[in-house]
């Protein structure tokens, strides 16, 4: 069927949620958090509430148009995984047509903008960097080409948390980057996690994600080591002046990730990556979550 047809035959409500489906929401909203989290936990909050708002909405609308990009850019191999071959771009429930650059282009432009209008141009500047560094970085120049493909890519969560420090205090202490170092060393065993359980998607789509290029066995032992830095990156905060309240959840949260990467390392499968993959997840709540509540309660 002609795909201009197809799209005619479609409810606006169906194509609304197929082009928000572009955006990649669920990890905006998680690079969002951190940029507000960076911005709660850095001392001095001299922005206003307003400045906040348009923080926020400048990095979920700057990470909706690096995820839109990320779909435009791969749909021809997202067409070869499992996970992803039911995506718009795919499926051709959306054209996949030059058109939507520009409303990329719009969408980053107009968040960089705003952020560098009503907050300021270092927090604005490092949410251009968060989008870039996912869009191009990541997956431009080394996804199909590298196995540190994500651990430079991972910069786009750090650059997140900088952007809310630089709205705190321009100044960027200690504090914020010891924040977007523990981003920074995140994203590895959280993504190589996934990777391990969806090796057979990234091997046949040509991507040399780490478990493709060494084994599942050596990339799980990969995933434990880089736990164990996650972790001990995580207590330094405590360092910087944040409290007790902080060191307990990052204790936790880290005790159950190195738990879920020791099973992983042992018994590499897929039910094991799965599992490590979501006690990832914890971790970065467990952290992120504690410095909210360590600043609320002092």
């Amino acid at each position: 069927m002609n795909t201009a047809i197809a799209i005619a035959d479609r409810s606006p409500l169906a194509l609304a949620r197929e082009v928000v489906g572009l955006f990649k929401l669920r990890i905006g909203v998680l690079i969002t958090v951190t940029a507000l989290v960076g911005f709660v936990a850095t001392p001095g909050h001299a922005a206003s509430g307003l400045q906040v708002l348009v923080l926020a909405l400048a990095t979920l609308i700057a990470s909706a148009s690096a995820g839109m990009f990320n779909q435009y850019w791969e749909h021809d191999t997202d067409r070869l995984m499992a996970r992803t071959r039911g995506r718009a771009f795919v499926t051709g429930a959306l054209p996949h047509h030059p058109a939507w650059l520009l409303l990329m282009a719009l969408m980053l432009t107009g968040s960089i903008g705003a952020a560098w209008l009503w907050v300021n141009p270092l927090a604005a500047s490092f949410v251009f960097l968060g989008a870039f560094f996912y869009a191009v970085v990541y997956t431009v120049w080394l996804k199909r080409r590298s196995w540190m493909n994500i651990v430079i890519g991972g910069l786009s969560g750090s650059f997140a948390v900088l952007a809310g420090g630089a709205a705190s205090d321009p100044s960027l202490g200690p504090l914020p980057w010891s924040f977007a170092l523990i981003l920074f060393l995140w994203t590895p065993p959280h993504f190589w996690s996934l990777a391990i359980a969806g090796q057979a998607d990234y091997a046949a789509a040509g991507v040399p994600m780490l478990p493709v290029v060494v084994g599942s066995e050596r990339a799980a032992r990969v995933v434990l080591w880089s736990t164990w830095a996650l972790v001990l990156s995580s207590l330094l905060p405590a360092f910087f002046g944040a409290g007790w309240i902080y060191l307990v959840g990052a204790i936790g949260g880290g005790a159950y990730f190195i738990h879920r990467a020791q099973r992983l390392a042992r018994l590499p499968n897929r039910q094991t990556a799965i599992r490590s993959f979501l006690a990832s997840l914890v971790q970065l709540c467990a952290v992120l979550g504690a410095a909210c509540l360590d600043v609320a309660l002092r």
